[in-house]
């Protein structure tokens, strides 16, 4: 399994981080804590012991303890303890001879308990010492009482609660990784049975998912029906272009080869010239179908993101107009285009969209009727757009077959076009965040590509 990849592992990881560092501050506060209660009972315990060791001394001069301070002596809060008294003169009176010295910070006046720790015979303690007055033997005044104790006992007293403490904690962090660990195999349950679901489809099977899913995920896959959806719709759509395609290029293709046989059969030398005439335009009309096809394709692919840098659409006119002359002449028709003063940016294929223009000029020659003089093509602008115009005095477009010259292949008249120009012109206008517009001119037809501004360094 992968764990950088695997949402189960993620999860477990998410959920168990969080504790785990809530734990060790726990932890941590619970040694902390029995450190300070171990010190305070050990502390205590002492205390208790020395005031029995007063006791005792008051009572006996210092000869004897009573039986429960011995026991106090020999095991509080688990270990031995030590002891030594000392009258005011400084005279030994009992215990061991030579106690343990309180460091100076920690000394304190007589009748007040001064807690300290200390190195015994090379050897880490705990110490209580207090001096009370009384009188043995005759001599009154302030005798002094220190009591102390291995400080490993009170260390090992922590360590075996701390232990504990740990050993429970790392318990339960264990469990609950378990249970997180199984439990997200079980709530990913429908996710699997998606993918079981869905490895079992076709690769045709291209319908959208209704199983039951969980919430959290139901965003995902409404997308992904989504994505199924407009997948399907284009492959349908691919399937009908290559469909009308065939279609269309059956018939040129059919006249080729009709010509071609013609040229092969003829009997005499103008013969042939005049058919093999009419195979070179045959053969013309036939690939300039194919590039309209290649190019509407190719301009129904593109979208708004997929397009390079901005192009300055009024240099890309200008270096256009030689080209639309000559196509305008060969027809006997007049053509002016009029261009900006400064750049106009668009975010634009260059290549299709010189082939969108060139498209809408000859569909203007090849539709304009037998009235048509003039054509223009005008650059403009508005606050958002880049407006690109190509109108013509032609015999126009009825509005109610505006929809029937914009679909493919669709010819509001008969013609040797490909039915493909304004689609072309439409898919490109599409493509770049835009849109193609029809509209009646004052004398035929105006048609607009409404094309989104771009700055020079966008």
């Amino acid at each position: 399994m992968s764990f950088r990849f695997s949402l189960r592992a993620r999860l477990t990881l998410i959920i168990m981080l969080p504790l785990v560092l809530i734990t060790l501050a726990v932890a941590f506060w619970a040694a902390k804590d029995a450190q300070t209660r171990a010190a305070d009972r050990f502390d205590r315990s002492l205390l208790v012991t020395a005031l029995g060791i007063s006791r005792d001394t008051a009572f006996s001069g210092g000869d004897a303890l009573s039986e429960e301070t011995r026991d106090l002596l020999r095991d509080t809060s688990g270990g031995q303890v030590f002891y030594h008294v000392y009258a005011p003169d400084g005279v030994f009176i009992t215990g061991y001879a030579t106690p343990p010295i309180p460091p100076e910070e920690a000394r304190n006046d007589a009748g007040r308990f001064t807690f300290f720790d200390a190195i015994y015979q090379d050897v880490p303690i705990r110490s209580v010492q207090f001096s009370d007055l009384m009188t043995i033997d005759g001599l009154t005044g302030n005798f002094t009482f220190t009591v102390w104790q291995n400080l490993s006992l009170r260390d090992g007293f922590v360590s075996s609660l701390s232990r504990r403490t740990y050993v429970v904690m790392a318990t339960l962090i264990f469990a609950v990784a378990l249970i997180v660990w199984f439990g997200v195999r079980l709530g990913l349950g429908p996710l699997l049975d998606l993918e079981e679901a869905i490895e079992q489809r076709s690769s045709e099977d291209l319908t959208t998912i209704k199983r039951a899913i969980p919430v959290e995920v139901r965003g995902i896959v409404g997308r992904l029906n989504v994505l199924l959806s407009e997948l399907s719709l284009t492959l349908r759509a691919k399937d009908d272009f290559i469909s009308d395609a065939a279609h269309q290029l059956r018939n040129p293709i059919a006249g080729v080869l009709s010509l071609s046989e013609a040229v092969a059969s003829a009997k005499t030398l103008g013969d042939a010239q005049t058919r093999s005439q009419d195979l070179v335009e045959a053969t013309r009309r036939a690939a300039r179908l194919t590039d309209d096809l290649l190019a509407f394709e190719r301009a129904k692919s593109v979208r708004p993101g997929e397009i390079g840098a901005p192009i300055d659409v009024n240099d890309v006119l200008a270096r256009m107009q030689p080209d639309l002359l000559r196509l305008a002449q060969d027809r006997e028709c007049k053509i002016q285009v009029e261009l900006l003063s400064d750049p106009a940016f668009a975010r634009l294929d260059t290549l299709l969209f010189e082939q969108a223009v060139l498209n809408l000029v000859t569909n203007a020659l090849d539709h304009g009727g037998p009235a048509l003089s003039m054509i223009k093509v005008v650059l403009g602008r508005s606050h958002r757009e880049t407006l690109v115009d190509v109108i013509d005095d032609g015999v126009g477009i009825d509005p109610a077959e505006w929809d029937l010259a914009l679909s493919r292949f669709g010819q509001v008249s008969p013609s040797e076009g490909s039915g493909l120009g304004l689609p072309i012109a439409k898919a490109v206008a599409e493509g770049a965040g835009g849109r193609l517009e029809l509209m009646q001119s004052s004398q035929g037809l105006r048609v607009r590509m409404k094309l989104p501004r771009a700055g020079q360094g966008d």
